[in-house]
């Protein structure tokens, strides 16, 4: 009875680590795609390079925390180089880049 409960343990856990969206690319996207997923999300966590990722919200909404406010950005995508198609949360106080 013990090696069928750590077998059901066991398989929980890798379906549940196989069963785990992956981080969508914005690089393997076209403009049109990434934000469609952004818009229909609200919000997402988008791979933007080979070690590197943000998150990225729609424009108009609330998905930003007092005080950060979003800011428009623009997202390397697989047909434009750099698409502006996103926000980024950025505090209301700090410098714009």
């Amino acid at each position: 009875m013990k090696s069928l409960s750590t077998a059901l343990v066991a398989g929980t856990i890798l379906w549940t680590a196989g069963a785990a969206d992956a981080r969508p690319d914005a690089r393997a996207m076209t403009c049109a795609e990434t934000q469609a997923l952004i818009q229909s999300r609200h919000a997402a966590v988008l791979t933007t390079g080979p070690d590197t990722y943000d998150r990225f919200v729609r424009q108009f909404g609330n998905e930003c925390d007092w005080p950060e406010v979003p800011m428009s950005v623009a997202v390397p995508t697989m047909t434009v180089r750099a698409a502006s198609t996103a926000a980024r949360n950025r505090s209301s106080t700090s410098p714009v880049e």
